[in-house]
């Protein structure tokens, strides 16, 4: 049986959900509990409808790293719509983005935001984004697993939250240490945004069930 680490925040319940435990520091492991989904669009996409098929859940919230050539380094922000890069049947006549036959948009909104925090666009993809990988991208930031991510939790029909603390892009990539290194701010950041989330459901971020 599948093991969900489902929290109860004001009386909510939410799970929380990352790609891997390199992003999930002390500052975290305080506060909250990780469903690990592992890496990129496929895995996180099985792990987390997985999840949601076994597992009570009034909202999800995805967390972690994401890069950035554009965005402040270290800063973190709430994805306000997500792109699927990977997406490209333009031979068919469909356009680059649009994934046939799906009847969804480019770009996917996520209209669920945390008051006072900086919102951004996403890119997620299969591939690590560096230097000049950046020029072909419209979004502010690029990710691995929101897009699927978002979409298992809408054939559930449960709303998501995306928090994104900027790792790189910033300088060019050399090797896996140039995302890892600042991990440990970024963890530190969003667990101060978590701290503001039971404030914002009292407040009616989510509707009444």
């Amino acid at each position: 049986m599948l093991s969900v680490p489902v929290e109860s925040i004001s009386g909510r319940r939410v799970l929380f959900v990352m790609a891997t435990s390199a992003e999930y520091g002390p500052e975290l492991q305080k506060r909250i509990r990780m469903f690990n989904c592992g890496v990129g669009p496929a895995e996180a996409g099985v792990a987390v409808a997985g999840a949601l098929a076994v597992a009570p859940v009034d909202m999800v919230v995805s967390l972690g790293s994401a890069g950035s050539a554009r965005l402040e380094h270290c800063g973190v922000y709430q994805v306000s719509e997500v792109a699927y890069r990977d997406m490209d049947a333009s031979a068919f006549g469909f356009a680059p983005g649009i994934t046939p036959f799906a009847d969804l948009p480019r770009r996917l909104p996520l209209p669920l935001q945390l008051p006072g925090v900086a919102q951004a666009s996403l890119s997620t993809g299969a591939n690590v984004v560096a230097g000049a990988g950046y020029a072909g991208i419209a979004e502010d930031m690029v990710d691995m697993e929101t897009w699927a991510i978002l979409r298992a939790c809408m054939r559930f029909g449960r709303p998501l939250l995306g928090l994104r603390g900027i790792s790189d892009g910033a300088a060019p990539v050399s090797g896996l240490a140039d995302w890892t290194e600042y991990l440990h701010l970024i963890d530190g950041k969003l667990a101060a945004i978590l701290d503001t989330l039971p404030e914002a459901l009292d407040a009616g971020l989510l509707p009444p069930r």
